[in-house]
């Protein structure tokens, strides 16, 4: 793999480091700015929307720059934003700083994908993108709890202001390491807009939204769920979140490398598995040694669908891929947001802290359905006889076999 990947994973994992670690720090930020933890809690939800209406927003931007200086301008506005964050007199200004952050997030990972699967053959792509995310998955066994230690230790401004530095690190790597490859000839604003009239295109970042949202309508109360019905107690929930971690790095580097052989089934295995593990964590979350291992393969299944759904939305946007690949990063934080929205209320509606289990289960299952489903037509569309009508540019859209 080459060195490039590396300079793209350090950026990853430092905005995965922001993007988590507000969670574990918002009793102290709360408590300086002197309001309540609901109130807090809308740098979550900022940082979210941000991601959602960002990644597109960003990228389309950064159609007339090359990708390389897109992504170090990417790189400069989360150094930007970690360090409003750490200096904000206010608790409006340290928002802002949040949404400011967040808007590098979905356009940096998608634009980074590309990137990633440029540098390497076609039979390594999914491979490649996995090593970037990397980063991602190695800010929540490492990152976060340092980064929360730090914050709780000496102060979140500091968390926040060794997230900027790492920042500056990622932007010096890109900088250095990543090559400075031309845009392809005839791929405009135009042709990227042209890949979401294909439904290959909408039925994976569907297919993201479902599958992920699975894992994060459970995830989102593992806390609750952990501590009322496993019987934990409320300082286990750190090490079960970096069991969480360890699943989310091992899946993601298994689905990358099995991606790249048969993505398809790798698809049907990781999605199908997620969903029968989901629906068994209502069960095993009465066993601490079982939920244990449960949200360990809830990390690992779930993330197992992040390169192979990645790659699938690059080859089905074929020479246009850029606009694609980051609002599917988008469709991950729409999942994210759904699942924890549908799991709170079945949790409201009284059918206990493992309810959302079910919901998640449900989601999971449905990515699986969408999954058989656009194999489906693809064996359709691709078969003798059949004229295949794209979204991509005229003499740009090919049949892509899994």
């Amino acid at each position: 793999m080459p060195l490039a990947l590396l300079a793209l994973a350090i950026g990853a994992f430092g905005i995965g480091t922001t993007e988590f670690v507000i969670m574990g720090l918002l009793p102290e930020v709360a408590g300086d700015y002197g309001v309540s933890i609901p109130t807090a809690g809308y740098l979550v939800t900022g940082y979210a929307l941000g991601v959602m209406f960002g990644a597109p927003l960003m990228t389309v931007v950064g159609t007339k720059v090359s990708r390389k200086r897109m992504l170090m301008l990417l790189m400069g506005l989360f150094v930007v934003g970690n360090l409003l964050s750490a200096l904000a007199p206010t608790f409006a200004v340290m928002l802002i700083g949040r949404i400011v952050a967040s808007l590098a997030h979905g356009a940096f990972f998608g634009i980074g994908s590309v990137v990633a699967a440029d540098l390497v053959a076609p039979d390594k792509k999914a491979g490649a993108i996995a090593m970037m995310f990397t980063g991602l998955t190695v800010a929540n066994v490492v990152g976060v709890p340092l980064g929360t230690l730090v914050g709780q230790s000496l102060g979140w401004r500091v968390t926040f202001g060794i997230v900027a530095a790492l920042g500056v690190v990622g932007l010096l790597g890109i900088a250095r390491l990543v090559p400075d490859m031309p845009k392809p000839d005839g791929v405009s604003l135009r042709h990227e807009l042209a890949a979401f009239k294909n439904v290959q295109v909408l039925l994976a970042m569907a297919m993201t939204v479902l599958g992920f949202g699975g894992v994060f309508a459970a995830i989102t109360y593992i806390a609750p769920m952990m501590t009322h019905v496993a019987g934990f107690a409320d300082g286990s929930v750190t090490w079960l979140l970096v069991l969480f971690g360890l699943g989310m790095v091992g899946g993601n580097l298994v689905g990358g490398r099995f991606a790249d052989r048969a993505l398809m089934p790798m698809l049907y295995v990781s999605l199908g598995a997620l969903a029968v593990v989901l629906a068994l964590f209502t069960l095993t979350a009465h066993d601490k040694v079982l939920s244990a291992v449960t949200i360990a393969l809830i990390g690992a299944l779930g993330f197992a669908t992040v390169p192979p759904l990645q790659k699938r939305v690059l080859d089905q946007a074929h020479g246009a891929p850029t606009l694609a690949s980051a609002v599917n990063i988008g469709a991950f934080n729409l999942g994210n947001a759904l699942s924890a929205w549908l799991g709170g209320l079945v949790i409201a509606a009284g059918l206990g802290y493992t309810a959302p289990n079910w919901v998640g289960a449900a989601l999971a299952a449905g990515a699986l359905l969408l999954a058989v489903l656009s194999a489906a037509l693809e064996r359709r569309d691709s078969a003798p006889g059949t004229v295949v009508t794209g979204a991509a540019p005229a003499g740009q859209r090919t049949a892509v076999h899994h």
